[in-house]
């Protein structure tokens, strides 16, 4: 099982691993492109009101492009520790044993603006890139990104749990993903999605995913496993499922 997280704004600082490695990285076929992005947004770091202006960002933000300048020689750290906010602290990375962090690396997947994808455990520098981004020289990160994420990730033989965001789920197409929507329901028991719970409850769910020692293979067992971690999880479609919230 693969389950691709959407990535977050915010990063933590620092790390203890040597500088960025993209050879290192999982899914080497994306390094070509990694390594021109990498280099588009060190370039544009130099030009800081640019930087600010394509990554939509305000004055009080300028550190964010003194770390992007910094992308070759930052330390790093796993990138389910570089990541942080809402769906990260539900998922709460730094709280599995050994056995459970294992199978974590093995099947949790972050998308990412700057990096395509990247496995839990690779290591990677602090940076800051959207996918609704557009980088100079470049074009948009859907122009960049699409061409070779989705043979890759066609080419992922197991089941896969897409909780990507919609910015970064437009930067591949993954068309027997299982998805999963976030809802609230009234007294009435009608349902809409929810943005405020949307991201804890995905961490939740991912976390029950990335630690279970039963092997999902189908939407049955994704609820299985969501059931059995306190989570109410419903089918509504062939691979489409809703997360309920109490409201």
């Amino acid at each position: 099982m693969l389950v691709l997280l959407p990535p977050s704004e915010t990063k933590a600082d620092g790390g203890e691993g040597r500088c960025l490695d993209l050879d290192a990285l999982s899914f080497p076929t994306l390094t070509p492109v990694r390594r021109k992005l990498v280099d588009a947004v060190v370039e544009l770091a130099k030009d800081v009101p640019a930087s600010l202006s394509a990554l939509g960002l305000s004055s009080r933000q300028v550190g964010e492009v003194e770390r992007n300048a910094r992308l070759w020689s930052s330390p790093t750290t796993p990138a389910l520790l570089r990541y942080t906010g809402v769906l990260y602290d539900a998922l709460d990375a730094r709280s599995l044993t050994a056995a459970q962090r294992e199978r974590a690396h093995d099947r949790l997947v972050v998308a990412s603006a700057l990096f395509g994808l990247v496995r839990a455990g690779d290591e990677i520098p602090a940076y800051r890139l959207s996918g609704g981004s557009t980088v100079p020289g470049l074009g948009s990160l859907r122009s960049v990104w699409r061409p070779v994420l989705e043979p890759v990730l066609a080419e992922v033989d197991d089941l896969v749990v897409d909780l990507r965001s919609g910015a970064y789920a437009a930067l591949a197409r993954v068309p027997a993903a299982i998805t999963v929507r976030v809802v609230t329901e009234d007294a009435e028991g009608k349902r809409k999605t929810v943005s405020h719970h949307n991201k804890a409850y995905k961490g939740r769910l991912a976390a029950a995913l990335a630690t279970t020692d039963t092997d999902p293979t189908d939407a049955d067992d994704v609820v299985a496993v969501a059931v059995a971690a306190g989570l109410r999880c419903e089918r509504t479609g062939p691979t489409a499922l809703e997360l309920v919230t109490g409201g």
